[in-house]
């Protein structure tokens, strides 16, 4: 908390401010101080310490710290309880763990890495610690375990949103939970769920969000924002534009059902009006046709060939070409 009080001092001060001030400000010594300070270097922050100015705040780490995301953040519900780890091998495992010991609402769990990070269906997704963003996210909506998918919806919106505030370039999403710009996958999304029959006890949804990669490094079809904006990113304010963006689309979700949500969806959906081609998840029935909506429980309708509609829920997805 020290630390959070004397970077707060150093950030609303443009010049240097003296050991004493900030002793008197804070009651304690300067001694303390200068403990405090030595250890915020070794997060990272760049401090100059000059005989009789004092220290002056230089530049911060480019780290996904706690009090860094709270700062300005101003959320009421989403990443109020912040939990930060240097490396993991999945936010989403270390989620479940949380959920297990109760873990309020709106309890965020972040990772500069991640040596086991996962999509959907199994698959891995490349983690480098410091180029991207891997967070889980525990929520506990009262809905039925059956309109779990529509959170998937909403954190799809909130990305495309959040990038689109911060970069101003229009992404899309490839149903159920990419997030593509020029066909290039940016983000992805997972969603898990705690729940008996009847009721949903908390959700988990984790993102991944290519930042600061380099196309080598990732898998075919993926790019970063860093590619795609040819300058380097701040990974901080991207994730902040998301917790806030997030908050808004799930508040109005729980105050004014599903449509607005589905409405937002459709307005970045790449898939709608599209023909495309789905492997269902057990890989024995294949549906090809035009994908025409979603309905009020995340499903794809896909009017077939045969002028029938068919619903899915899960699976794999082809654009076919136009």
């Amino acid at each position: 908390m020290v630390n959070q009080d004397i970077l707060r001092i150093l950030k609303s001060n443009l010049e240097h401010v003296s050991g004493e001030e900030i002793s008197s400000g804070l009651g304690i010594s300067r001694a303390a101080i200068w403990k405090h300070i030595q250890e915020l270097k070794d997060l990272g922050y760049d401090i100059a310490a000059v005989p009789h100015l004092g220290y002056k705040l230089l530049s911060s780490p480019d780290k996904l710290l706690p009090w860094e995301i709270k700062h300005n953040l101003k959320n009421r519900l989403i990443a109020r309880n912040i939990y930060y780890y240097e490396s993991l091998p999945s936010t989403m495992d270390k989620a479940a763990e949380f959920v297990s010991s109760n873990a309020p609402e709106g309890t965020l769990i972040i990772a500069e890495g991640q040596t086991k990070g996962r999509g959907r269906m199994g698959r891995a997704w490349v983690s480098p610690k410091y180029k991207g963003i891997y967070f889980s996210l525990i929520i506990k909506p009262k809905i039925l375990p059956q309109q779990a998918p529509v959170l998937t919806l909403i954190s799809a919106v909130a990305i495309c949103r959040a990038l689109k505030q911060q970069l101003g370039i229009e992404f899309q999403i490839k149903w159920p939970n990419d997030i593509l710009v020029n066909n290039k996958k940016i983000a992805g999304i997972l969603t898990e769920l705690s729940a008996e029959m009847d009721i949903v006890h908390a959700i988990i949804i984790g993102a991944g969000i290519n930042v600061n990669n380099t196309e080598a490094s990732l898998p075919d079809g993926g790019s970063s924002l860093k590619e795609i904006t040819g300058q380097k990113i701040n990974r901080l304010s991207i994730l902040q534009s998301i917790l806030r963006c997030f908050e808004k689309e799930y508040l109005q979700f729980l105050e004014q059902g599903v449509e607005p949500t589905l409405s937002d969806w459709r307005h970045f959906s790449l898939t709608l009006g599209r023909r495309v081609k789905l492997n269902t998840n057990d890989k024995r029935h294949q549906i090809i046709g035009e994908a025409v909506d979603i309905d009020s429980e995340g499903g794809l309708l896909v009017r077939l060939d045969s002028g029938l509609t068919e619903r899915v829920m899960a699976g794999d997805i082809i654009h076919c070409k136009r």
